[in-house]
């Protein structure tokens, strides 16, 4: 059993420096460098000083215009909110693992997939997911021709691939769930917007609006509906309103006074008027959709400008403005959902392009400059993220749990007990061979068996040629016989493991190992297990101790535990055991 059980900090320091390390200093040295050869080539092909001059880009709609920059913003935002330290450890399972219930098998599979694979490199793909949505962002923003459409088909697949992964369908499969909280997913609404960036601008002029304001209509109809279900809780009053609820809840989270105070008294109100409370919210959606499938025919903005008021004003009170608690990924829904209505509004198909205030030469050249970066983003995250999940398993939640590995120098203390077969072995004495050194209780049910299973993991990667020895020492002073050493090999399958050896003693001689190595070890007749601390230890065929490993075996699962195993194996190669 191990001495010191910590939790896992979202903020470790130490991953927080390899990830400020590579998001920073190894992702924009690449980028910038596959910047300027993108720039190169366009200068050389002559593409530089046609850049967003064409005459479909010039005369491009002033709703198409509006949905570039306002969701070429939103992704950058999300790209930064992607900065926050807690994102590598943070993310899957605390953001991705949040949005399964509900789910269908097939697609619970598909997340915890997800999850998964996120845990095992949580550095690169945390690296990739910012720089890839700042890149999508900028690109949207900075191009209204082609490469503003690659962008845009680009922004369609990962907002779908984050639809359906990471948020879990947005809810959609779920009998529960509210437009006020975040159904059908915010990146729904990214890849509609999306889907109409890529599309011509004649195609665009001719439907974009009808076509969104109906789709919207439909979302904020079953919106509605959604909000009638009375076992959610928004039919009832006090404390015990859903609402009321929520603002409690999410106002628990460091953020501005004046946003936790609109949410709050929000939430309060709700509760003081129950039922009525909801049936505002319902009659409002419920006439603002009716408003939004007639506007396209009748001319109505008045149907746009309520479902605008409704998002920001319940982006406050029933998302408490959705940036705080460091793993906000996205503005969640509301603002999406206003920003693509706004869009969509039947006036702006009235109105002539946008005014474009600086000279077209500067402009054409500035902005091709900034998105051949941008593009290098995109490129980078894209086949930065492809090539990590080839790679082995990152060792950063083993780092946030354990902390580094001390690297050292100096003799490792000998020592000769008895093996499980009751023949002595002595430390080192296979010649050419690595030790790697640990402490197990014979009687332990908790970590020491997380800790023989590493052994096995090990062995299994390095493989049966590898010249290491696989040594644990009984650390239990009342369980320490032959009989204990025997029962904890037979019953975690460890007898087939060549080079493995569990030695033991006379408890003086176990005291002198244990110290020897700086092993606390403590016991009560009580309580069958022992407590001491847990540590590996690689030691090089001529006796020198080079590292020294805390190791607090991690229990999220396969992914947690093979960061575990990796460090291991990282160590033993450096030293050159493999």
């Amino acid at each position: 059993m191990v001495m010191n059980h910590g939790q896992i900090q979202l903020t470790n320091i130490i991953v927080v420096a390899l990830f400020r390390h590579q998001l920073f200093v190894t992702a924009v040295g690449l980028f910038v460098a596959m910047g300027m050869l993108l720039l190169l080539g366009a200068i050389l092909t002559g593409r530089v000083r046609a850049f967003n001059l064409s005459s479909e880009g010039i005369h491009e709609p002033r709703s198409r215009s509006y949905l570039r920059f306002a969701f070429g913003a939103i992704w950058v935002v999300d790209g930064i909110l992607q900065f926050q330290p807690s994102m590598p450890l943070g993310l899957g399972n605390g953001v991705v693992a949040q949005a399964i219930p509900g789910t269908p098998q097939w697609l619970h599979s598909l997340m915890n997939s997800s999850i998964t694979l996120w845990n095992e490199h949580p550095l690169a793909l945390a690296v990739g997911t910012a720089w890839i949505q700042i890149g999508i962002g900028l690109l949207l923003l900075l191009s209204n021709g082609r490469l503003g459409r690659a962008a845009a088909l680009v922004s369609v697949g990962w907002a779908g691939l984050i639809w359906l992964i990471g948020n879990g369908a947005g809810g959609i499969f779920s009998t529960s769930g509210s437009l006020l909280f975040g159904w059908p997913g915010a990146t729904l609404f990214y890849v509609v917007a999306g889907v109409w960036l890529a599309v011509s601008n004649g195609y665009f002029a001719d439907r974009f609006s009808r076509w969104t304001l109906r789709f919207i209509a439909v979302v904020v109809a079953l919106g509605a509906l959604r909000q009638l279900m009375p076992s959610d809780g928004f039919w009832h009053g006090g404390n015990s309103n859903a609402l009321t609820t929520m603002a409690q809840t999410m106002t628990q989270s460091a953020q501005p006074h004046w946003i936790a105070w609109i949410a709050l008294h929000g939430g309060d109100l709700a509760g003081t008027l129950g039922g009525g409370a909801n049936l505002i919210i319902v009659l409002w959606l419920a006439v603002t959709a009716v408003g939004l499938w007639l506007a396209p025919s009748r001319s109505w903005n008045w149907p746009v400008w309520s479902l605008v008021v409704f998002a920001v004003l319940f982006w406050f009170v029933a998302q408490d403005a959705a940036f705080f608690g460091g793993l906000a990924t996205d503005f969640n829904s509301l603002i999406p959902l206003a920003a693509l209505t706004f869009c969509a509004a039947p006036r702006f198909g009235l109105l002539p392009a946008l005014p474009r205030r600086l000279p077209a030469e500067l402009r054409s050249l500035s902005a091709a400059v900034l998105a051949s970066f941008a593009a290098a983003m995109v490129i980078y995250s894209i086949g930065s993220m492809a090539w990590a999940t080839l790679q082995p398993t990152e060792t950063t939640f083993f780092v946030a749990a354990n902390g580094l590995a001390s690297s050292v120098d100096s003799h490792a203390p000998g020592f000769t007990l008895e093996d499980q077969s009751g023949a002595r072995y002595s430390l080192g004495e296979h010649a050419g061979h690595y030790t790697l050194l640990t402490f197990l209780d014979p009687v332990c049910w908790t970590d020491c068996p997380l800790l023989a299973a590493q052994m096995k993991q090990v062995r299994a990667e390095l493989g049966v040629n590898a010249k290491i020895d696989y040594v644990a020492v009984a650390a239990n002073p009342l369980h320490e016989t032959l009989t204990n050493v025997r029962h904890f090999i037979a019953g975690h399958q460890l007898s087939g493991i060549s080079n493995f050896y569990f030695v033991t003693g006379s408890l003086k001689d176990l005291r002198a190992v244990w110290s020897s190595y700086g092993i606390t070890v403590q016991s009560t007749k009580s309580s069958r297990m022992s407590i001491h601390s847990d540590y590996f230890f690689v030691i090089t065929p001529q006796g020198h101790l080079r590292w020294i490993v805390p190791d607090d075996p991690l229990t999220g699962g396969a992914a947690t535990q093979a960061s575990d195993t990796s460090e291991l194996v990282s160590l033993l190669r450096q030293v050159g055991a493999a």
